[in-house]
């Protein structure tokens, strides 16, 4: 019994042994075949990891180097250098990354108004049509190109930025209203005015200092009409 069960085993061992052999002819035979295209393979998902933290880094980089820039052009512009600052702008819209690229176009825009306005309204409106640059952009460009054209009398032209924004799902809506009131009440349309007016004044959502100053317009308004 005793001796039968050795042989038993035995003869485990050795069929064990054989497949273990036969499991590692058949991994060299892989090997043979395929093992140059694991390499491949290995070095490839490397490689591409290694680019993409390379990317990554590079992005960073560039962030913060387009980051100071935008800084710097801040502060020539807080200081009064308006020239300098466009210029600091202008290369940030060539050179900076996406978002600072089309932030430095606001700004660029902005520092033009201090010498020609005419062509801050242009660059205004440029970005207020350019949809890669997002809607907050878009619609923040459109009331400063509506601003200009009220200094400049033009309230068709700021009507015609500006009625677009006021609805209820723009983030602007209640500056687009504000702004509509007071080209209506200076280029004396009193409906237009009124009707900016009431929008304005019945609608919950309204900042307070929107409706105080709205309010204060509405107090000149009647002054202006009684006399």
């Amino acid at each position: 019994m005793g001796v039968g069960l050795a042989r038993g085993q035995f003869v485990s061992d050795i069929f064990q042994e054989v497949d273990e052999e036969v499991r590692r002819e058949q991994l060299k035979k892989l090997w043979d075949r395929y093992g140059i295209y694991a390499v491949a393979a290995a070095f490839v998902v490397v490689a591409a990891i290694a680019a993409w933290r390379g990317y990554e880094w590079w992005q960073v980089k560039k962030a913060a180097e387009a980051g100071a820039a935008f800084e710097a052009a801040i502060t020539l512009s807080d200081g009064g250098k308006h020239p300098e600052a466009e210029a600091a702008f202008a290369k940030i819209v060539v050179e900076g990354t996406p978002g600072y690229r089309h932030l430095a176009r606001v700004r660029e825009a902005a520092e033009l108004a201090h010498h020609d306005r005419k062509a801050a309204i242009a660059a205004y409106e440029k970005i207020a049509e350019d949809g890669a640059v997002g809607s907050v952009l878009q619609e923040l460009a459109a009331l400063r190109a509506a601003a200009l054209q009220i200094d400049a009398a033009s309230f068709d032209q700021a009507r015609r930025l500006l009625e677009p924004l006021t609805g209820p799902d723009h983030t602007f809506r209640h500056t687009a209203r504000e702004l509509l009131a007071l080209a209506a009440w200076r280029a004396g349309d009193t409906s237009a005015a009124k009707r900016w007016f009431d929008m304005i004044t019945t609608d919950a959502q309204t900042p307070a200092a929107t409706r105080s100053r709205v309010e204060m317009l509405m107090a000149l308004s009647a002054i202006e009409s009684k006399s």
